[in-house]
């Protein structure tokens, strides 16, 4: 499939007349062909229009027909074959294993939400029957089901080009829910965004859905995204990214006549809590496996382990000396781009010029551009509760170890952070009182607490949550990761003594649909 430079709205391809952006191989600094005219308020309003008359269409289709559109994406991903692999790897750096992995989880997490759409427990049916007998008061006929909330915008995601861009977790769930989707893709990667785009806009075409199911745009700069989350069309907005970009967005949908729900994924340095016991029976067990989590992928994932704390004395000394030995054989990797390559090198310096940090090793210095070289740091607890500097999420395979003076210190450590996406528990069976006083501190401050695993790798599964308290997230009730994603892009309706004839089909007595029911508080199906 061409690449021609074009943005999708509806059933049409668009040439943009605003500034041009085009992809940059981070790896050589080559820019790369074609160039994307930019979109600006004349087509998010075309785009949004489409999804506001799609709406009331799409929302209402039948479970299977929904469920064989989001399947069909999957397979026009798929048939994309090479062209889609080398394309993101041009514009991203990453090697092709992680790109044909990530292929894979964009697949299946657009299967998932198949089969959660036919298994229809996302309409959370609740019917109450009439009692007119009832006294003192009778009791009307009252049944629930969960609609669609609108069109959403949808930000493609630096870090990952596939699995939280075009067709990434976002738009498979809100697709998924029977929202209509307008894409802001991210100008790092807009070669892969228009091949994932056009493989969405052929599976709306077959599926003889309404052309304003989905949309993608570009634009460099800010006006596009702040254009889309103020349009009057769109209902919620999916974002992963920066704290700046996302409380941006926040401020913009908050202050809209309309306000509506940003469900933005933003920092998080996901702290690893490294016991006694485990430190002294397998420290440098733990400390590869820890170095191998940070230095994964140049450290470029949301649930990298930024944090480490443990007590002070011989045994964390030998955890860094062998950690420290590890990371001197982590080679150069390529950031995603210059940007975060600046950023990343701009929060080290940050972290070395700091005269309560002390540098404990540092990976192999990269020759060329933009590659991230890897470090590891250490303070004490105290300095890190009074340096609200050292809280700061450094994006890359960059670590700072806390050190304390006690196991009571872990808890002032822990009250003092902020919103996590993921908190880790490292310990063995000496530890399980400790991590016991600490698990409600970790609860209140992460979406997903781990026990002796590391924190990246996130799989989509029905009971994963990848959110958290802010700013790991801007709504700490809500997972962009998994089944339950869902839930972010639907809404609850009650009709009360509606006649038969015009219940939707969720609700009628025959439940046609077959799908699980609260009736009359009693669980059915």
């Amino acid at each position: 499939m061409q690449i021609t430079g074009e943005m999708l709205i509806g059933a049409r391809a668009v040439r943009g007349q605003a500034k041009a952006i085009q992809g940059i191989n981070p790896a050589t600094g080559e820019s790369l062909a074609p160039a994307f005219g930019g979109g600006g308020q004349a087509e998010v309003d075309q785009a949004c229009a489409l999804a506001a008359q799609a709406f009331d269409t799409f929302r209402e289709t039948a479970p299977e027909a929904r469920a064989a559109f989001i399947e069909a994406i999957a397979e026009n991903i798929l048939s994309l074959g090479d062209a889609l692999i080398e394309r993101a790897m041009a514009e991203s750096g990453l090697p092709r294993a992680r790109l044909e992995g990530e292929r894979g989880r964009t697949v299946g997490q657009l299967r998932l939400f198949a089969a959660v759409v036919r298994a229809g427990n996302w309409l959370d049916v609740r019917i109450d029957p009439a009692m007119p007998d009832r006294a003192p008061l009778p009791r009307a006929d009252l049944r629930l089901r969960q609609i669609a909330l609108g069109p959403v915008a949808v930000f493609g995601a630096s870090n990952f080009p596939l699995a939280f861009s075009v067709a990434g977790g976002d738009t498979a769930s809100a697709l998924a829910a029977g929202c209509p989707v307008v894409v802001k893709a991210h100008s790092a990667h807009p070669g892969t965004s228009e091949l994932v785009g056009r493989a969405i806009q052929q599976a709306v075409t077959d599926a003889g859905l309404p052309e304003g199911v989905f949309s993608l745009l570009f634009g460099s700069g800010k006006d596009v995204g702040a254009n889309l989350v103020g349009h009057p069309a769109i209902k919620a907005v999916g974002f992963t990214g920066s704290r700046s970009g996302g409380t941006a967005l926040m401020t913009i949908a908050a202050n809209r006549p309309e306000p509506i729900p940003v469900y933005a994924e933003m920092s998080s340095i996901n702290p690893v809590f490294l016991l006694p016991a485990a430190l002294q029976t397998r420290g440098d067990a733990i400390a590869k496996g820890f170095v191998g989590s940070l230095a994964m992928g140049a450290g470029q994932f949301c649930t990298n382990p930024g944090l480490v704390i443990a007590v002070e004395g011989p045994e964390l000394d030998q955890f860094l000396q062998t950690a420290a030995a590890a990371l001197a054989e982590v080679a150069p990797q390529t950031m995603l781009t210059p940007g975060i390559h600046q950023a990343y090198s701009e929060g080290v310096a940050q972290l070395k010029g700091n005269a309560a940090v002390t540098a404990v090793g540092e990976g192999v210095a990269g020759q060329g551009p933009n590659q991230c070289q890897a470090g590891l740091y250490v303070t004490s607890a105290e300095a890190f509760l009074t340096d609200e500097r050292l809280c700061d999420e450094v994006f890359g395979a960059s670590s700072l170890v806390i050190k304390c003076r006690s196991t009571e210190e872990f808890a002032h450590v822990a009250e003092h952070l902020e919103g996590q996406l993921t908190a880790t528990l490292l310990l063995d069976d000496a530890d399980i009182e400790q991590a016991r006083a600490l698990l409600p501190v970790l609860e209140r401050k992460a979406g997903r607490i781990l026990c002796n695993a590391y924190p990246t790798g996130v799989e989509v599964c029905h009971s994963m949550v990848h959110g958290g308290p802010f700013p790991a997230t801007s709504d700490s009730r809500t997972t962009s990761v998994g089944s339950a994603a869902i839930l972010r892009f639907l809404r609850p309706v009650c009709y009360q003594d509606l006649p038969a004839a015009l219940l939707p089909t969720a609700l009628q007595d025959a439940n046609p649909l077959g799908v699980r029911r609260l009736f009359d508080g009693r669980n059915e199906g």
